[in-house]
């Protein structure tokens, strides 16, 4: 990279952090006495997460342990940004400053990935115009989508646009508010360029990015090691006969993949072994959508990434490293279609092989269209993301739930910080339960799809407790399994009531009332 490009770099990711963040700042303005801001816009359930797993971090965690659950865990290693930036702060830590300190790390996020980018695409294309023209794709860059939208057919075939849910098939999700996802996916950039470009040492430096990237997301590994093991096939298909060795050997690429391999084996074993892990696996389910979506997520460029692998094939015996964005797109439909309940997850990064195939492709033709057709397929490729901020500046600008919290439930939320013991765990509903383990160090029942384990038994019971409409033997033998020590509730319990299923009233704020579960009559 010249200095002209870093600069352009910099500069571009300075205002993709305005633009990202500008939905939360109008977010923590339009905070009043009647209103608390949770941080997010989009993800809520997710965002409340994070925070959640930040004050694991502060409280000293180093294994994650998830608050959304009361069955017991032995503890694993995942989210392991969140609970390292949970240390930082340390225990105790307001919730706002927690706030703080995510997007103070989805902002310096930004031109880690900007600059992985531009050097990635960098590898493959010669041209500063074109390396920019994939860069801005790669980070603001939806499908048609908006389209969708537009018409006024929200859905299609079932689902959403993949623009507007999915950080995974595009990217730009990932930086407005995922940034574990974008940090790794940068750090498996990273890995990917280090092992094309340098010698010596480079397959184990190399190795070693793949293993922080598995460690970020254990899903981005999963990714690399597969497209890695297609462009091991393409190099030996456009290699043979035998005896044409190129700058990029086989055995460079399997020595970097062997070192993450031992992370791959731990979870393996983690997936059968440990319960939490093998019930959080299978709640977790993330699937494709039908395969029109992808159609109309990355449709506009395939005509020219085609081209574009063409011409890589072709040249493939004097640049076999070039085979790597061809290899990563044809590793797409395995990836997006595998046996696998989180399959949505693992196409992480095809959006830039193709952007790299279509630059390729289009720079291929030498005649005057060529920037604008470059310019075109921006226009039409960036509604989505416009739609996303607009939208986020909108949720924002109304303070009502779930982006933002009533002021009495957070004042109880925080009584429950400093009077409930760590750990202790409360019973409430999924939408509140979701919330208060990112202002207090407590565990629920429920409140997060994924994490909390056996939610579909737990989940009616839970609200039949919560309606009175559980029998007194069966809310006991709740609160007994589970060692409930709170019922966070917005009803005031009739005496009998409060009799039967032992709870005594301790915080009384607007609605919202706190009972401490005590020995039964």
């Amino acid at each position: 990279m010249t200095a002209a490009e870093r600069r352009w770099c910099l500069l571009f990711a300075a205002g993709v952090v305005l633009l990202t963040s500008a939905p939360y700042l109008v977010g923590f303005i339009r905070s009043d006495e009647a209103w608390v801001f949770s941080g997010f816009v989009f993800a809520v359930e997710d965002g409340h997460s994070y925070i959640a797993k930040m004050r694991l971090g502060g409280e000293g965690a180093w294994l994650f342990r998830t608050p959304y659950t009361a069955y017991p865990q032995r503890g694993v290693v995942a989210f392991l940004p969140y609970l390292l930036l949970g240390k930082v702060v340390g225990p105790g830590a307001d919730h706002s400053l927690l706030v703080a300190l995510f997007h103070l790390a989805r902002a310096l996020v930004v031109p880690f990935w900007v600059l992985e980018t531009y050097r990635f695409a960098a590898l493959f294309l010669e041209t500063p115009a074109w390396r920019r023209w994939v860069t801005f794709l790669a980070t603001l860059g939806g499908g048609l989508g908006w389209l969708l939208l537009l018409a006024g057919r929200e859905t299609l075939a079932g689902s959403l646009p993949l623009d507007v849910y999915s950080p995974e098939t595009f990217g730009f999700l990932a930086l407005f508010g995922l940034p574990h996802l974008a940090l790794a996916r940068a750090t498996l950039l990273r890995g990917l360029r280090v092992l094309l470009q340098t010698d010596g040492r480079g397959p184990w430096l190399a190795g070693m990015w793949l293993l922080l990237a598995g460690l970020l997301q254990p899903l981005s590994l999963a990714t690399g090691l597969f497209v890695l093991a297609v462009f091991i096939g393409l190099r030996l298909l456009r290699s043979w006969p035998p005896g044409r060795a190129g700058p990029v050997g086989v055995r460079r690429i399997l020595v970097a993949g062997l070192v993450p391999l031992p992370l791959v084996a731990y979870y393996l074993v983690q997936s059968h072994l440990d319960p939490f892990f093998v019930a959080w696996t299978e709640q977790n389910r993330i699937l494709s959508p039908h395969p029109v979506h992808y159609l109309l997520a990355y449709g506009a460029v395939l005509p020219a990434a085609l081209g574009g692998g063409l011409i890589v094939w072709r040249a493939g015996r004097q640049r076999p490293g070039g085979l790597l964005p061809l290899a990563w797109a044809l590793a797409f439909p395995v990836l997006a279609y595998a046996p696998h309940n989180l399959q949505r997850r693992l196409p992480e990064g095809t959006w830039l092989a193709l952007l790299v195939l279509a630059a390729m492709g289009l720079a291929a033709f030498r005649v005057p269209w060529g920037r604008w057709a470059r310019l075109a397929l921006a226009g039409a490729l960036l509604p989505t993301t416009l739609l996303l901020v607009v939208g986020g500046v909108r949720v924002a600008l109304r303070p009502q739930a779930p982006v933002f919290l009533p002021s009495d439930k957070v004042a109880t939320f925080r009584w429950l910080a400093e009077h409930a013991e760590k750990g202790a765990v409360v019973l409430t509903d999924f939408q509140t339960g979701n919330a208060l383990p990112a202002w207090a160090p407590v565990r629920v029942l429920v409140g997060h799809g994924p994490e909390s384990v056996g939610l579909a038994e737990l989940g009616p019971q839970v609200e039949a407790f919560l309606s009175g409409s559980l029998s007194p033997k069966a809310a006991r033998d709740l609160i007994t399994r589970f060692q409930v020590r709170y019922v966070l509730a917005d009803w005031p319990a009739p005496r009998q009531v409060s009799e039967v299923y032992g709870l005594r009233p301790a915080y009384v704020r607007g609605g919202y009332r706190v009972y401490r579960v005590e020995a039964g009559p």
